[in-house]
């Protein structure tokens, strides 16, 4: 429910100043803009507000407002917006004059001539600045939040350098040939700085030679092509596997497939009070150091051993002061034990951050710049199958932000969820503000200007393309949850 409520707040937030970007610079060139809503209004709206003669004048439950309103003194003053929230608990929309959108077909706009207040009457340039205006106060949002995170909780970093005790490695990447407790030097020349950068670089940016300090011996690795969409193959069944034990436990944790960690070994910082592993004798300080007699050496193998044995009893070695002890217990099909374990920064010397509000401008612009590299840089993988079936909907939207309140996770995931809605919207799709754009760039170049009914057509392909999408993104949701 706490994800469900983040995740309508988040997209309503998202949405609204994405259409008052359009809002805004409509108003400046003197555009009419009708209708501006907070969620959808279909027959009928929760509150709306216009002022009128010096004063609000509000309607409650009131039908929708068109031209058969049969309230006339509302309809007296067509210059003046409309401000509404309707009953529909997703985005919104603005309706601006003399504008073909879901708002105004082209027969419907046909029927009068153009007037200086519509959009049509505009030229390319302001017409250009009206549908670019979402785009860029979603960008320029996204940097702002971004900022303010920075200089409100700072910045927390574990600098690769500082991990003397090399890293561990998932099976895919010791298939590449890495060895566990390999450190890396670098990647294609360049230094990482952290373990961020380094999935970034190997799975994004698909960068290929691994420089690798083993021992004492410099080793020099090549990484496949493929290493990406191996990778996604393995998160897709990663996921869809947590995504049901979730489905089956709302109160399940979901966790993340370990690519690459630090390589720490598994220690208990608190056992749950009537979960599986306190019930069985596990304490704090206890440290994991085999699975039904398997060693486990580092954290993220605890967890892939826990895996292969749901419901079933094993036994779990442990390091204590007095010596190693077998402690019994039986792992239910969550193949979870019920402890938190020792922050990875209890074993390292990490760096913290803090800013200035004046430093926290342009480090939060850094920050928004970077993070937007990589999501374009990891679009690329959306085209391949592995990474179709990667692609969620507002199920896989709503699971990113935390089950507790948090106003930190809130806010990052939103500023994140800004920054691709700004990209999205910027791809040159029919009904797209990217749409709207190629047109408007057509235009500049050639100086012949798209007919209304041209425009209607190219937006109802566009939105048939779009409701594909959205079917098989939550599709995907669906499938993955129960199959």
């Amino acid at each position: 429910m706490i994800q469900a409520l983040q995740l309508i707040l988040a997209l309503s937030f998202l949405v609204v100043i994405h259409e008052f970007g359009h809002f805004l610079f409509a108003r400046l060139f003197g555009v009419r803009v009708e209708k501006f809503y907070m969620f959808f209004d279909y027959k009928i709206s929760l509150v709306k507000a216009k002022k009128y003669e010096g004063k609000w004048h509000f309607r409650f439950f009131s039908p929708t407002t068109d031209e058969k309103d049969p309230d006339e003194e509302w309809n007296k003053y067509p210059d003046n917006t409309e401000w509404g929230i309707g009953w529909i608990p997703f985005g919104g929309y603005c309706a601006i004059s003399g504008m073909v959108d879901e708002t105004h077909d082209a027969e419907q706009i046909a029927k009068t001539e153009p007037q200086p207040w519509e959009f049509r009457s505009k030229n390319v340039w302001q017409r250009f600045c009206i549908i670019i205006g979402g785009i860029t106060v979603n960008f320029i949002a996204a940097l702002i939040i971004f900022g303010q995170l920075l200089f409100v909780w700072g910045e927390d970093s574990l600098p690769l350098r500082n991990v003397d005790s090399g890293l561990y490695y998932s099976e895919i990447l010791e298939q590449e040939g890495f060895q566990q407790h390999d450190r890396i030097l670098t990647i294609d020349g360049e230094e990482p700085s952290d373990l961020y950068c380094i999935v970034q670089s190997l799975i994004l940016e698909g960068k290929r030679e691994v420089t690798v300090l083993r021992g004492v011996d410099t080793i020099r690795l090549i990484m496949s092509e493929d290493l990406g969409v191996r990778y996604l193959a393995i998160q897709n069944e990663f996921d869809r596997v947590e995504r049901l034990k979730a489905h089956k436990d709302d109160t399940y944790q979901k966790s993340h497939y370990t690519l690459i960690s630090e390589y720490v070994p598994f220690i208990v910082d608190s056992a749950l009070v009537g979960d599986i592993a306190a019930e069985a004798g596990i304490v704090k300080g206890d440290t994991i150091v085999a699975i039904a007699g398997v060693a486990t050496p580092s954290a993220p193998m605890v967890e892939n051993e826990m895996r292969k044995h749901p419901c079933e009893r094993i036994n779990v070695t442990v390091g204590r002061d007095s010596g190693r002890v077998e402690v019994p217990m039986f792992i239910g099909d969550q193949c979870r034990m019920g402890v938190v374990r020792m922050n990875k920064f209890h074993f390292f010397e990490t760096e913290h951050t803090s800013y200035t509000f004046w430093q926290s401008i342009p480090a939060g612009i850094r920050y928004g710049w970077d993070t937007l590299t990589m999501y374009v840089k990891q679009f690329r993988l959306v085209f391949t199958k592995e990474g179709a079936e990667s692609l969620g909907g507002f199920g896989a939207i709503g699971s990113m932000f935390p089950k507790q309140w948090s106003w930190y996770g809130f806010w990052s995931i939103t500023a994140f969820l800004s920054l691709v809605l700004a990209f999205m919207n910027f791809l040159p799709i029919p009904a797209l503000d990217g749409g709207y754009i190629l047109f408007l760039i057509f235009e500049m170049i050639t100086g012949i200007k798209p007919s209304d009914k041209f425009l209607e057509k190219a937006n109802m392909v566009g939105m048939f393309l779009l409701l594909i999408l959205l079917i098989y993104v939550n599709g995907n949701d669906i499938f993955k949850a129960f199959f």
